[in-house]
């Protein structure tokens, strides 16, 4: 804009030397009308520029005004930390979560019913919920003892039986979402039953998303069962609208890549022209990462969805307490090795810093990191408008 504005005013001294005689050009007979003209053409640049300028600002301020639009897809204890964070900013919120799960009460619930997974579901409609402290105790409630209720929590025996109530899965959603007054749209990867099949090293293959980590080889390659699903529209929808994905943390191979693997999801993120970021996990997963890397867990996806994801990825750089190494060591599992030149290689962008909070265990920090992935899309967003 800079150029524009001094390209203008050097046509309009031109002119006014032309006018006034300063410049004093011998074969320019005419040259006072000449220099009228080209004032008043510099004068119609310069009022274009201006108005130009002036179209530009008020987009760029109706752009900012504007809602950013954040889908976040994994499960487990990951999304809904990650999600917990985002919705005390004003963002319009998506989470894409995982219906794989085939363990405890979920696994239970799914084989009596005939239903998805509920707990991972669960545990995003409590995080985005606008809701009482003492009803989200309720909702994660766990049966301690009873015959039939034994480890179900409160919260998947309701969307349970809001689903026989409502006939489907995704209408019991919506309802418990509006009930329980959630900031955004929770939604799952699929409708269909799906199973998770992990093919090892050894030969081995091993069926069950809760049977994967135990099984105790490192995982080759990893399937969904059946193989032709189709993702639910609202998901395609949301990512290709979005002004960012955010995939992770959470285990590598039954929560994140579940979801990539639906068909037509990762071709989504990859098409979209949103901000796409990865947030690896802070501590390998026994059974399933170990002594993997950073750039190993970025490896691991483009390797299973056949392409480029991510634009940035967050690695944690605080240091663990002792205490809590000890703790990790004693489950064989360990701090993810933040590889920087590897992960550069990759093409991406890497966001090191104090991400975590440790109190039993290390977990990511919701705050920062939802404060870091706002701050970041501000840059971005700023950043592509600046130049248009």
């Amino acid at each position: 804009m800079r150029q524009w504005w001094l390209l203008a005013w050097t046509i309009a001294c031109f002119g006014m030397g032309l006018l006034t005689g300063v410049l004093r050009l011998s074969h320019w007979p005419h040259a006072a009308e000449i220099g009228v003209a080209i004032v008043l053409a510099a004068v119609v640049l310069l009022a274009f520029g201006w108005w130009s300028d002036i179209r530009r600002q008020r987009r760029l301020q109706r752009w900012r005004e504007r809602r950013l639009k954040i889908v976040c897809i994994g499960g487990g204890t990951g999304l809904s930390t990650i999600l917990r964070g985002l919705k005390e900013y004003d963002v319009d919120l998506t989470a894409v979560v995982t219906v794989a799960d085939d363990g405890g009460s979920s696994g239970r619930l799914r084989h009596d019913f005939a239903m998805p997974p509920p707990g991972d579901i669960r545990n995003c409609l409590v995080a985005l919920a606008d809701t009482e402290p003492l009803l989200e105790r309720l909702l994660q409630f766990r049966f301690p003892a009873g015959e039939g209720l034994e480890g179900h929590s409160f919260g998947n025996l309701f969307l349970a039986a809001m689903t026989h109530i409502m006939g489907d899965f995704e209408s019991a959603i919506r309802e418990t979402s509006r009930v329980l007054a959630v900031r955004g749209k929770v939604l799952p990867a699929v409708r269909e039953d799906v199973r998770l099949r992990a093919y090892l090293e050894d030969g081995r293959v091993v069926e069950g998303e809760s049977r994967i980590p135990e099984a105790g080889g490192r995982i080759e390659r990893l399937e969904l069962v059946p193989a032709h699903l189709e993702p639910l529209p609202d998901v395609i929808a949301a990512i290709e609208s979005a002004d960012a994905i955010v995939v992770g943390p959470g285990s590598l191979y039954t929560s994140v890549l579940p979801n990539l693997l639906v068909p037509g999801i990762a071709e989504a993120i990859a098409s979209s022209r949103a901000c796409k970021i990865y947030i690896c996990n802070v501590m390998t997963q026994r059974g399933e990462t170990d002594d993997l890397s950073a750039s190993s867990h970025v490896r691991v996806i483009y390797r299973h969805v056949g392409r480029r994801l991510f634009d940035y990825v967050l690695v944690n750089a605080a240091p663990l307490p002792e205490e809590a190494l000890r703790r990790y060591q004693e489950q064989q599992s360990y701090p993810v090795r933040v590889d920087m030149e590897e992960l550069h290689k990759l093409g991406l962008k890497v966001i090191a810093r104090d991400f975590i909070h440790y109190a039993t265990y290390a977990r990511h920090d919701s705050r920062k990191v939802a404060e870091q992935i706002v701050s970041l899309l501000g840059y971005e967003r700023d950043t592509k408008h600046a130049t248009r």
